[in-house]
């Protein structure tokens, strides 16, 4: 496995604990959502209020969007947001966050990934955020779909991918429906996608997918995504613990990508696993990219975790930077 001995930074590390790289898992989910309206919603206007003013303080920590886009799709609204960068990439970077957050969970890593282009950032649709849903998303291709007719609303027509999580699942999954937009794919840490999630961590996410239930269970889930680190009570954790407790997904889970569908893949991929990573085997991940891509590259972080995003945020640009010209120069 390639080595990256740089240690992350505890400022960085801090900021994303309580991120959206964490995965309120599908099952958690599932359960806590069996009797909820078609689409996602939040479950009163106080957690609403409670989440958005939370969005807006760790939103605060980004450079001005140059541009705020709310583009239509058959699914609902979806918010993006485009900064202007100073490298010198054709096409910009789309960055998806993890799941049960928002955009602003990425704050640390749009100055680095600036210098290698503009960037998009959005919120996904279905998920706490300002994206709105406004009709039933009920399946794998309904979830690349709305993304597609979201990339079809804005300047630019091509993009090099970077997602996060559940946003390397979603950006993998457009790449097997409608390929179009994209130039180049990279997933980080990415669940469903290389692996399954292991039983452990499902298990231990069922207390935390409840809105319901106590905070502590979830900041302490959060904690373990990110190798025990504690949660800090920062705008991003107070987002996403908003998140996780007042909005009400409404659509199926993730479904696995199996390495065949991986082997049909036309968009270069650059695979990050994080070799300390509790939502997917590392070895076993990073065995299967490496076996299953027709056209990839695969990046093992041996000491990272799940908010490999915040713990390593100049690495990740400089590979997404090098990769991205790579394809661009073909």
């Amino acid at each position: 496995m390639p080595e990256h001995p740089t240690p992350p930074r505890p400022r960085r590390r801090r900021l994303l604990l309580a991120g959206g790289l964490v995965c309120t898992l599908a099952v958690g989910f599932a359960l806590g959502s069996t009797k909820a309206a078609p689409v996602g919603h939040w479950r009163s206007a106080e957690g609403r209020a409670t989440y958005l003013e939370a969005y807006d303080a760790a939103f605060a920590a980004l450079p001005e969007p140059a541009e705020t886009y709310d583009v239509r799709t058959d699914y609902g609204v979806v918010r993006v947001y485009r900064f202007d960068g100073s490298g010198d990439l054709e096409h910009p970077v789309l960055v998806l966050p993890g799941t049960a957050a928002g955009m602003p969970v990425m704050a640390d890593n749009i100055p680095s990934l600036l210098e290698v282009g503009d960037v998009y950032a959005m919120d996904l649709l279905g998920e706490p955020g300002r994206s709105i849903q406004d009709r039933p998303i009920t399946s794998d291709p309904d979830k690349a779909a709305w993304l597609h007719q979201a990339l079809d609303g804005l300047p630019e027509k091509r993009f090099h991918a970077l997602g996060l999580s559940i946003g390397g699942w979603t950006a993998t999954n457009l790449a097997l429906h409608h390929d179009e937009h994209l130039a180049s794919l990279t997933t980080l840490d990415p669940v469903q996608t290389y692996d399954d999630i292991p039983l452990g961590t499902v298990v231990r996410s069922i207390p935390a997918a409840f809105g319901w239930m106590p905070k502590g269970w979830r900041d302490s889930f959060n904690s373990y995504i990110a190798g025990g680190a504690p949660v800090q009570d920062d705008p991003v954790g107070r987002m996403t613990e908003a998140g996780m407790h007042s909005y009400r997904m409404a659509q199926p889970q993730p479904t696995r990508i199996t390495p065949e569908q991986l082997g049909t893949l036309e968009v270069p991929v650059l695979a990050i696993i994080a070799g300390q990573s509790v939502m997917l085997d590392p070895e076993d991940a990073a065995e299967t990219a490496r076996s299953a891509l027709p056209d990839g590259r695969v990046e093992v972080f041996p000491e990272a975790t799940h908010a490999i995003n915040g713990e390593y945020p100049e690495k990740i640009a400089g590979l997404v930077d090098d990769f991205a010209a790579e394809i661009e120069a073909r």
